[in-house]
């Protein structure tokens, strides 16, 4: 075949193709429906044009249903249940809304007046029941698993709530284990969610605002707080920063989060993020405000400040010793998790007159062999450290945690016996490891072990002098860090003594009288002098 039949041939072929008629020819990809156009299209009194309408709409999905119906046994009035097939529940459909309206009432009522009774609010047994006038709210409530009845004549749509899809059950917490306090964490729904808070807050000054993000996700978002203590300004804040987002999809809470954060080059988070709700309910009573999402089992708290992410719901649980102690460890683990491996390699490359002599021959005697600088030796154990952590998430439960503990043996052990690394950068990498892990707040390890790159970088090229470059240089970007208006370092920075009796200590409860003043509108607790406990005889 010459050349040119060879062409004429591929292009009859795509000709030919084209011609065709498409596999899903009846669904026109051009008919996208935006909320604009759905608001403008009302609903009307007659059932053809509105079941078009919805048909139109919905119509091509394999999971909607139509359910046809005639309202009254005289006179009757035609009238269609519309609906998605798995979102509802099949047992309330049936003995809730179906057989209230087709079963013969006694009194023998026309459609007209079966009509009339419905529009009243009678009939159907359903708590949650109301009126539609445009297709957008009808749409968006199918969608969300609630039943549209249209009736001939009626110039609306009922909405019923029939919400029936699964949910999973109220695990213990994953993320933020602790040994004493509740053992429920929140779930992928959001009104679970919020019960959870309201057994936990029987006041009728717990606020719950509700927005819905993403044009097309149309995601369920809550904004919670607590009136008279809250600073109104904050709210107002936080609210204009969810209307401002403008996005397709929210997925989780982690987009909203990148979204309205002050500083989103920052590597410090400057939001706390947290699966416990009794730690939401705790820092709401200091002022705080907490972002719930839909799909998601994370909140949001707002604002976020440095030495709140060092701190763990339990800490309020036990006597004020231990938790203080606890503190300063964390505060210690942080550091060592930031700077260890930068200090090591700059004191080996460039200050061998700081270790003791004895030392410094067990590391040299350690380091014979080794071809690498100790620079080197650190990026490599620090890379394979991270790449069997990320190993351990990503693989199933079951093997995750044995092939981590494994592998990180047998690669550590391999590695010394064949001179590519010292066993003191061995321990030195492990130890690190584990300090990150005492981080109660994961996004916070998370950006420790980004920053403890760059020192390392810093040590292996200044020695020292590098490391506290490094450290300044992060200092004085968490002094400029604001979360929502709030200094990033406070109460150390503006310093604010009252406040420490939470920070750097853990005062006992009765002697923290005054709420952060940087963040609520009413300071001042519910606690007075009295609450100091005492023996019986010094009571009076």
């Amino acid at each position: 075949m010459s050349l040119l039949k060879k062409l004429k041939f591929l292009f009859s072929s795509k000709n030919g193709n084209e011609n065709r008629p498409r596999k899903n020819s009846r669904i026109d990809f051009n008919d996208v429906y935006t909320k604009e156009e759905l608001v403008g299209l009302p609903v009307t009194a007659s059932l053809q044009q509105n079941l078009s309408s919805i048909t139109k709409i919905l119509g091509h999905n394999v999971d909607f249903v139509k359910r046809n119906f005639t309202l009254g046994l005289e006179q009757s009035l035609p009238g269609v249940l519309i609906y998605m097939d798995g979102l509802i529940n099949p047992s309330s459909l049936d003995n809730d809304i179906l057989r209230p309206l087709l079963e013969p009432h006694p009194k023998g009522l026309t459609g007209s007046a079966m009509l009339k009774l419905l529009d009243n609010g009678g009939l159907i047994s359903r708590a949650e029941m109301y009126t539609a006038n445009n297709f957008d709210t009808v749409t968006s409530q199918i969608l969300i698993g609630d039943v549209a009845l249209f009736i001939e004549g009626y110039p609306k749509a009922l909405i019923l709530s029939c919400k029936g899809y699964k949910l999973r059950a109220i695990p213990e917490p994953v993320v933020e284990n602790s040994v004493r306090g509740p053992r429920d964490a929140f779930i992928e729904n959001i009104s679970v969610n919020i019960s959870l808070l309201r057994k936990r807050l029987v006041t009728p000054n717990l606020v719950v605002e509700n927005t819905k993000l993403g044009k097309i996700s149309q995601t369920n978002v809550a904004v919670v707080y607590i009136k008279g203590i809250v600073s109104e300004d904050l709210v107002e804040e936080v609210n204009k920063r969810l209307s401002d987002i403008e996005i397709d999809i929210i997925l989780e809470s982690g987009y909203i989060e990148q979204l309205i954060q002050d500083h989103p080059y920052s590597p410090f988070p400057q939001m706390l993020v947290t699966e416990r709700p009794d730690k939401v309910v705790g820092c709401l009573a200091e002022g705080r405000i907490a972002i719930l999402t839909d799909n998601t089992p994370f909140a949001l708290i707002v604002p976020g400040q440095f030495m709140s992410l060092l701190q763990a719901s339990e800490d309020y649980y036990y006597q004020f010793y231990f938790p203080t102690l606890l503190r300063w460890l964390r505060y210690a683990a942080f550091l060592v998790a930031l700077v260890l491996p930068s200090l090591y390699v700059a004191i080996t490359n460039y200050h061998q007159e700081m270790i003791p002599t004895t030392l410094l021959i067990s590391i040299a005697a350690a380091r014979q062999g080794v071809p690498f600088p100790a620079f080197i030796e650190a990026i490599l154990m620090e890379v394979a450290f991270e790449v069997l952590r990320e190993a351990g998430i990503r693989l199933p439960a079951p093997v995750g945690q044995a092939v981590s503990i494994a592998g990180a043996l047998i690669i550590g052990q391999a590695a010394v016996q064949a001179n590519i690394v010292s066993p003191l950068m061995v321990i030195v990498v492990a130890f690190t490891g584990i300090a990150t892990f005492s981080v109660p707040q994961y996004n916070l390890g998370i950006s420790v072990r980004i920053l403890r790159f760059p020192l390392m970088l810093s040590a292996a090229f200044l020695g020292l002098f590098g490391v506290m470059v490094g450290l300044l240089a992060i200092l004085l970007h968490l002094c400029s860090l604001r979360s929502f208006g709030v200094p990033y370092l406070s109460p150390l920075a503006p310093f604010n003594l009252q406040a420490l009796k939470d920070t750097l200590i853990l005062a006992p409860h009765w002697s923290r009288r005054m709420r952060p003043a940087e963040l609520v509108q009413q300071h001042r607790r519910s606690l007075g002098n009295k609450q100091k406990p005492k023996p019986p005889d010094q009571q009076h």
